[in-house]
This record gives structure tokens, sequence and C-alpha cells, in this order.
């Protein structure tokens, strides 16, 4: 049904005043979500994470997207909803898609590249991560001549080159560095004395042996300090260099050339998540309606990394609110819109 004149000044007005109020409980929109969006002030939303429904899985009551006859009306109506989602989306935003593919004929069609590709070429989206959701188990799969599918993509896009991200809150807790009979010891165990016997034994000049054993020295004071927490020593003809030995796409081994050693070194906050993520699905028995909820943790690392805290989260495809679960949890803002009246009950209720 489309929104008469009075129902679109409603719901603009209740956006604005929304995203300039200080409520962070989720604002709820029934209706379709290229359209609700017209309502939106552009480059007002801080972080987008969605999962559309896929092409060609499920018979929804309302309509919508993915009951296309064929993948490239799917694709086209997709792009025709991230053209406005990019309007949307702050200069400093960024937005994160999961999809999942489909089989027609047997044949794999490749759905989420296919889209990816569309927003890049057509929409000059910048695709920062591919990350592989390793959901650990797939849905019945009674083929015998392939393999079961168990993996989905999120893709996170950007608008421009610079955007907010914030990767502390999101790295894993790193090991501490250590004293021990004297002797800086790393998180990993590295105290530098194998290092020393590594420059000793090494074909460096004896000026480059002393530089080494300096620029040793200081590397190891700066654990004592507590600046980093661990680190790798490469010296030349003793390692392997880490990436290209060429000096004229590496910088590394250009130092390596030039003064016979370089350093790694860990970041003191831990490691960053790596782009396979293993989370298991929703449980299927604690569902009351909706059948295809991704899990909360899938939702956790895009809005800490990406969303500024009393910042603006939105889900088009919201469902069941489970973005709007994680965003309220974590001190932000949010907006769920949905074609089904019955899911935005079943978010409300879960946020209350």
């Amino acid at each position: 049904m489309i929104p008469t004149k009075k129902q679109h000044q409603k719901i603009s007005s209740e956006v604005l005043t929304y995203l300039d109020g200080p409520a962070t409980e989720p604002l709820f929109i029934n209706g379709n979500s290229t359209e609700i969006l017209q309502h939106f002030p552009d480059d007002s939303i801080d972080c987008i994470i969605t999962s559309p429904p896929y092409w060609g899985h499920r018979q929804y009551d309302n309509g919508g997207i993915g009951l296309e006859t064929e993948y490239t009306e799917y694709v086209d109506n997709l792009i025709a909803l991230t053209a406005v989602i990019k309007l949307k989306l702050k200069k400093s935003g960024s937005f994160w898609l999961n999809l999942g593919d489909t089989y027609k004929e047997k044949s794999l069609q490749g759905i989420p590249w296919r889209v990816a590709f569309a927003m890049i070429d057509k929409q000059g989206w910048i695709l920062r991560n591919d990350v592989v959701w390793n959901k650990h188990k797939g849905g019945i799969d009674s083929s015998k001549d392939k393999l079961r599918n168990v993996h989905e993509y999120v893709f996170h896009f950007v608008k421009n080159k610079k955007y907010y991200y914030n990767g502390k809150d999101i790295r894993h807790d790193p090991r501490k560095s250590q004293i021990r009979n004297g002797h800086v010891v790393s998180a990993t165990g590295v105290t530098g004395i194998r290092y020393r016997r590594h420059i000793e034994l090494s074909t460096l000049t004896p000026e480059e042996k002393e530089n080494a054993n300096v620029a040793l020295d200081k590397v190891l004071e700066r654990i004592r300090q507590g600046e980093l927490s661990d680190f790798r020593m490469i010296i030349r003809g003793r390692h392997r260099t880490t990436h290209s030995d060429s000096t004229k796409v590496s910088g590394r081994a250009k130092d390596l050339q030039k003064n016979g050693f370089y350093f790694l070194f860990y970041h003191p906050d831990g490691t960053m998540p790596g782009d396979v993520w293993d989370v298991v699905p929703e449980d299927s028995q604690k569902r009351e309606l909706h059948y295809a909820p991704y899990p909360e943790d899938l939702c956790r690392v895009p809005i800490l990394a990406t969303c500024p805290e009393n910042g603006i989260v939105l889900d088009p495809f919201c469902g069941t609110g489970t973005s709007m679960v994680v965003a309220y949890k974590t001190n932000r803002k949010s907006i769920g819109i949905d074609i089904s009246g019955e899911y935005l009950k079943l978010a409300k209720k879960r946020i209350k």
C-alpha cells in the first residue's frame, strides 16, 4: 500500500524528531524501505547494517524484495535501494550488507558478489572487507553431489576513503609482557637474547650489527614501559622476509637492504578480528515467528567499530530487530524499517 501524503508527513516528522532527540530506544517504521528512506535527511546515518531477504528462498506475506522471477530483477531492486542508502549515509559512515546465495537449476548464482560488483561499478561504493560468516551448520541438505553450504558473506562498504572506525573496541585482549629475572619478556616469550645471537651470527657488517643491537635495546625498553606488548625482528640472511623481497613493492625489503634488519610491532591493545567469523545462527527453538533472524554476534563488531557511541544505526530490513537490540545494548540510537508489521511487533517486544 502506497502511503498517503499525510502518512509521508508523519514519517518525516517522526524521523527528524528521533534523529534530533535524546532517546536511545529504537524507532520502528512499517513500510517499504526504498520509500521510507526518502523521508530521511541526507548524510544523517552513521552505520547501516542489514540482511535483506535472499532471492528465491521464501514466500513473504507482504511481498517485497526476494520474490523476483529472475535474479537480475533482484539485483536491480537491491541496487535501487543501495543508491538511496548511499545518500542517507554520512560521509564518515559504513554500510554492512549480509547476503546469502541461491541455487537455480543446480547452479550457484553468485548473488552476493553480483550485488557487490554492481554497487562498486555503478555506484562508486568502496568495499573494505568481504567477511565470511561461518555458521558451522547449514540448512537441511540432501544433495549427494556437492558440499554443504555453511557460510554467507557480510560486506563492509564505505562512501569515502576516510571514515569512522574504532578498532580499539573490537580488538582481542592482548597478552601482557613481563619482567623475568631482570629480563624483559614479550607477550609471546621474546626476550631479545635469541635476536642478539642471530645478529652476532649474521653477515651484517660490524656497523650494522651495532645499529641492530641499539635498535633492539630501544624496542625492549618500549616493552618495559608498556608501549608495546610484542614484536618480531627480521635480520638479513637469518630470517625469511614477511612480505615481498622486492624493494620496488616493499618498504620492509628496502629497510632490510639498507639497514640489515626491521621490526614488526604488535598492537598493545590486542589483535583485530579476522575476516572469517565463527558465529552460530540463532537457535530456532527460541524463535516466535521470524525464521531467519541473524544472531546478535554478527552485529556487534560492525556497530562497535563503525558507529560512534550515541550515533545512529539503521536497518532497512530489520525483521525482529536484532540490529536494534545490539545498538540499544551498546548505547546507540537506531531505526528499524520492515515491510512486516508482525515482525515489528516482535522487535518492539524484544526491546522491552
